[in-house]
């Protein structure tokens, strides 16, 4: 089975050799702004199931234990991936068939924006600070003006 997915402009694509899983909208207030949404849709996959097919995206470490993707030439946000485990995720939105992943939760609720209504029934999770892979984070997001 391969999924392929990319930016809008074309020129960064990438193919995951494994069926996706983990499908999840993060609420955390650094995926909204990374997204530039009331959330990020995000679905993983293994490191090594994961290749650049054309192109390489920028990358942008929005925090000092994670990395996220996006075309830099027109802005598309690709990838999200924690330096440590084995785990990494594609937007939702990138991907050439969105419709064939099925939500499965959502992350981050602690900042899910007050008016907006979750009506899928999924399982709703605070982040974890305990996750091994986000201890000493330290964000480097903008706190804005």
């Amino acid at each position: 089975m391969t999924v392929t997915g990319g930016c809008q402009c074309g020129r960064v694509r990438y193919a995951l050799s494994a069926e996706p899983k983990g499908t999840h909208f993060c609420h955390c207030r650094m995926c909204q702004r990374a997204a530039g949404n009331v959330f990020a849709g995000l679905t993983g996959v293994k490191k090594d199931e994961l290749t650049w097919t054309k192109g390489e995206p920028a990358f942008y470490r929005s925090s000092n234990v994670a990395q996220r993707g996006f075309c830099r030439d027109c802005g598309t946000p690709l990838y999200f991936g924690y330096d440590k485990g084995n785990w990494n995720c594609v937007t939702i939105g990138s991907l050439d068939h969105p419709e064939e992943v099925a939500l499965e939760t959502h992350y981050g609720v602690e900042s899910k924006l007050p008016w907006l209504e979750l009506c899928d029934g999924m399982p709703e999770h605070e982040s974890d600070d305990t996750d091994p892979r986000a201890i000493g984070m330290v964000s480097n997001q903008s706190e804005g003006a």
